[in-house]
Order: C-alpha cells, then sequence, then structure tokens
C-alpha cells in the first residue's frame, strides 16, 4: 500500500453516504442541481465521504465525476454494481471482483441462441457484438469508447466485473434469458434490473450492499453512520444494507418497499437535498417520511 493511501485511509470519515447515480442523485438530464450540489459540498466539508455507487463502469464514472465536480476530497466510487471500489484520493483500486471468463463466453453464446442483446467491459472500453441499437441507445451518456466484438475474449485481460443484457422492445425475451442464465449459473452469478431495459449480471453475492460494507468495514466507520440513496432494483441490497436507506418516490416499487425513507421529492426536484443536510447534522431519519 503507498503511502498516500495510508494518509488518506487514516483519515476515517465521519459519515459515508452511498448514493446511485442516474435517476437518484442525477436528473433526467444527467446533471447536479445547484442546491443538491451545495449540500454535498457542505457534506464533505464537515468531514464525511460521498461515495458514488452506481453500475456504472469505473471510466464512466470518473468521467461523471469530474465533469459534474463531484470529485470532493475523501470520496470514493463503488463502480459495477459494487464489483470495484476506488479511492479516488489515492487513484487505486481497493477491491476488485468479476466474471470469469469461461463463464461470461458461455453468457454471451447463450444470449445468441437467445436472440438478446449483452456486452461486457474493458478498465476503458465497452465490448459490444455488434453496431446496433441497444449500443448505440446505452452509450448516450456512459462517456465510455465502444469495441466492436462478437468475441469478448480476445479483449478481456482479466475477468470482467459484470455483464449487461439490454432489451429496449421486449422484456419477456430478457426474462426468458434471466430464467435461463440462473437455471444454469445460479450459484455462480446474481441477475437484477438497473432500470427497464438493463439486466445485470455479476459475481454471486456481490453488489452494492456487499460492497459498502467492506467499504465501512475497512474505513472503520460503523453501519450507524451510513446512508445509502438509489431508485432500482440493483440499488436494493445497499439501501437494506445501510443504517439510513432511502428511495427516491420516482423509484421501483420493490425499492421503495425496502427502504427506511422515501423521498418526498423526486430525482429532478432536489429530492436528495434536505436528507443530505440532515444526515450532514446527525440527525436521526430512520424509519421517517
Amino acid at each position: 500500500m503507498s503511502e498516500e493511501t495510508t494518509a488518506v485511509l487514516k483519515k476515517r470519515p465521519g459519515r459515508l453516504f452511498f448514493t446511485d447515480l442516474d435517476e437518484t442523485l442525477l436528473t433526467t438530464e444527467k446533471k447536479v442541481s445547484e442546491a443538491t450540489y451545495e449540500a454535498l459540498r457542505n457534506y464533505t466539508e464537515a468531514g464525511n465521504s460521498l461515495v458514488i455507487a452506481t453500475g456504472r463502469s469505473l471510466h464512466s464514472a470518473l468521467a461523471v465525476q469530474k465533469e459534474l465536480g463531484l470529485d470532493f476530497p475523501g470520496s470514493y466510487i463503488l463502480a459495477s454494481n459494487g464489483c470495484l471500489i476506488y479511492d479516488c484520493d489515492a487513484r487505486e483500486t481497493l477491491f476488485r471482483t468479476g466474471v470469469p471468463l469461461p463463464l461470461t463466453a458461455e453468457i454471451f453464446k447463450m444470449a445468441e441462441e437467445h436472440g438478446i442483446y449483452v456486452q461486457t467491459y474493458t478498465d476503458d472500453r465497452i465490448l459490444a457484438p455488434a453496431d446496433c441499437e441497444e449500443i448505440r441507445y446505452y452509450s448516450r451518456f456512459v462517456k465510455t469508447p465502444v469495441q466492436t466484438a462478437k468475441d469478448p475474449l480476445p479483449f478481456l485481460s482479466e475477468p470482467p466485473c459484470k455483464i449487461l443484457c439490454i432489451s429496449l422492445h421486449d422484456h419477456e425475451k430478457q426474462e426468458r434469458f434471466r430464467d435461463a442464465v440462473t437455471a444454469r449459473f445460479g450459484t455462480e452469478i446474481d441477475t437484477f434490473y438497473s432500470s427497464p431495459y438493463y439486466l445485470e449480471i455479476i459475481p454471486y453475492g456481490l453488489g452494492k450492499g456487499p460492497a459498502a460494507m467492506i467499504l465501512a468495514d475497512r474505513l472503520g466507520v460503523p453501519r450507524k453512520c451510513t446512508m445509502a440513496a438509489g431508485d432500482e432494483g440493483n440499488d436494493i441490497s445497499m439501501i437494506m444494507a445501510c443504517g439510513i436507506g432511502v428511495a427516491m418516490c420516482n423509484g421501483t416499487e420493490e425499492c421503495r418497499a425496502s427502504a427506511d425513507v422515501i423521498t418526498e421529492k423526486d430525482n429532478n426536484h432536489d429530492g436528495l437535498k434536505d436528507l443530505i443536510l440532515r444526515f450532514t447534522n446527525g440527525e436521526d431519519m430512520a424509519f421517517s417520511s
């Protein structure tokens, strides 16, 4: 471990706020409002850490963080649904896992047999089987180069953190593919949705919730000093794991049911601002409305 990393880790944050990006912290226009940004600035200046917890790859998360000025001191990123934990100050990966390469190849083969689109990732690009509607839709906001590769394995030097199945028009077909993959590899992978169109496939037992607790334990931050916010299925484990679990009022019914707190306003109307301020001040918010 570098001296820089050691120095950062010795500065234990008082609190950890884990937040999803899309439809949670970010508006529909992929921005952070001035009021919410000011709340985050006050929160981090008080000695607390912001943790971006996203289904996006690290490359995409870092690009968004820099563009929106979310690179506050003491920040961390849980990328690929928690399969990679990154220390932004030290510029160092603290934890990484992935879907084994033989399993990745089998899932791509099954997707082709089912006539459904899947993609995976290297550290700095998306590996898409073809230039098609799905990758054009997905790549509008992710700020990551695309490599077209029907067989991803020649481009992967290590197991990819996740595989993403995208279906824009046929959810039932996507569910049949999910059922088939789960039946065959259910003890090796977990699947859940991060949007109505995106089916995430990651190693079994991982996710944003387990990753949040790995980071909190590493930093010595007790569970009661953690808060998580999200809107979708891939956020549920994190919402349930943290001391205060927040669901956006614009989130899915399942996500809202998992939370201690549901925001009064949506992601386009500073839904998180007041909760961030209350969390900064150490107010008890559990099971409030």
